[in-house]
């Protein structure tokens, strides 16, 4: 592995590449510790630490408890592209535009950053209000507030032109690559407030660490779990050349979905909490204090049910947006393209269905135990790390998208990759 990443550096193309995606990351990095002018972020530190507010503080890094040019972080983004995923299932214009190619998918794109700066404008207005609660921002006139909302919304369009940026010159998925360098910039506070709590307790420090790379190799044979589907494409004779032929396959997925419905249920679960804060209705609190992580100190039962059922539902839903087995069944009779032993057209699309239903449900279970360990440690352990598996399941796959990408160049070039 460190033979094949000495390989990146001996290539100039991605060595400048990988320098680039340093720089813009850095320079992320500063814009999160950037204070917006005339805010008092001491005041919304304790805000900030669970909850959606502990969510979006994480995805932006520390930002949103520094209340910085980039506190609402790419949130808006990801809602955004979420929103114009679910659309496309509903609106059939925007399913055919989808199916344009190249230009439809830029149309999407263009519509997706408009909903974004829309988003973060309503994002920045509710936050600049709702910290006003707890005299974050001393000076509450509409110059002030003007010069905030703008800020929050700008910082949110400059993180969406850096990833961009890095998509264009740099290494991998610049979007990922932003909400992974945040998610990492988090571990050395939280391991220095750990272990000061702990200590210098030798069994308590072996424990976390073997729980730590127990957690990170499941996820990575999780994530690169797949079953492959056996096709075979029949031999076509155009003229005096055979065309077809060939034998490949359909990589499905266990964990077709990502990391998508730990972030759908948590939203779902918070949103009731988060309206409970600014409507003082009685059945509205009883919701929230229901749905509520923990109860009197405790960890919820309630909580990690409905989180864990929610979890898994998302999950298929997700998949059934993301892979659609009925488009794979007509592409493949389209092309000349059978499963072996199945007729092309309805039984290859119910033979996919089948299969993805088969793999889905240990995938959804794994997100689900993912999610809640870090709350069942906390409880039982005391463990206030706040990086949980959800924040380890996006780095790793963050880390094995762009090692894949790293890899792709090399094997261009005929260089050892990192994957023997």
């Amino acid at each position: 592995m460190f033979h094949a990443l000495l390989n990146t550096f001996k290539i100039k193309e991605i060595r400048n590449r990988i320098f680039f995606t340093i720089g813009i990351l850095g320079l992320y990095r500063f814009g999160a510790n950037l204070t917006i002018p005339g805010v008092d972020p001491t005041k919304i530190l304790s805000q900030v630490e669970s909850g959606i507010m502990g969510m979006m503080d994480l995805f932006s890094g520390g930002a949103l408890g520094k209340f910085s040019v980039f506190s609402l972080g790419i949130m808006p983004y990801i809602t955004s592209s979420i929103i114009m995923q679910l659309l496309q299932v509903v609106i059939p214009k925007l399913d055919a535009l989808a199916k344009e190619g190249d230009t439809g998918r830029r149309k999407i794109n263009q519509i997706s950053r408009y909903l974004t700066v829309g988003l973060a404008l309503i994002q920045s207005l509710a936050m600049t209000f709702y910290f006003r609660n707890f005299g974050a921002v001393p000076n509450f006139d509409w110059m002030h507030v003007t010069l905030i909302i703008m800020t929050l919304t700008a910082g949110t369009t400059v993180i969406m032109w850096l990833g961009e940026l890095i998509n264009l010159h740099g290494v991998g998925n610049g979007i990922s690559l932003i909400i992974f360098a945040s998610i990492v910039s988090r571990i050395p506070g939280g391991l220095i407030s750990l272990f000061r709590l702990k200590g210098t307790n030798w069994f308590f420090i072996g424990l976390f660490a073997l729980l730590s790379i127990g957690i990170v190799v499941a996820i990575i044979l999780i994530t690169q779990g797949e079953r492959r589907i056996p096709v075979q494409y029949a031999k076509r004779i155009v003229g005096r050349k055979v065309f077809g032929g060939q034998s490949t396959y359909i990589p499905l997925k266990v964990n077709q979905s990502g990391v998508m419905p730990i972030i759908l249920a948590i939203s779902v679960l918070l949103f009731p909490a988060t309206i409970a804060q600014f409507i003082n209705v009685k059945w509205l609190q009883t919701l929230a204090s229901w749905l509520s992580p923990s109860i009197g100190g405790r960890i919820n039962p309630f909580y990690i049910i409905i989180y864990s059922i929610l979890i898994i539902v998302f999950a298929y839903f997700y998949t059934a947006i993301t892979f659609n087995p009925a488009e794979t069944g007509d592409n493949l009779r389209k092309y000349g393209g059978y499963i072996p032993g199945l007729r092309p057209g309805r039984n290859t699309s119910d033979y996919l269905t089948n299969i993805l239903n088969r793999i889905t449900l240990p995938g959804a279970i794994f997100l689900a135990i993912i999610a809640i360990l870090p709350e069942i440690l906390i409880d039982t352990m005391g463990i206030p790390f706040r990086f949980g598996g959800t924040s380890v399941l996006i780095a790793v796959s963050v880390a094995l998208e762009t090692m894949k990408w790293l890899e792709s160049q090399l094997m261009m070039r005929d260089y050892e990759g990192f994957i023997k």
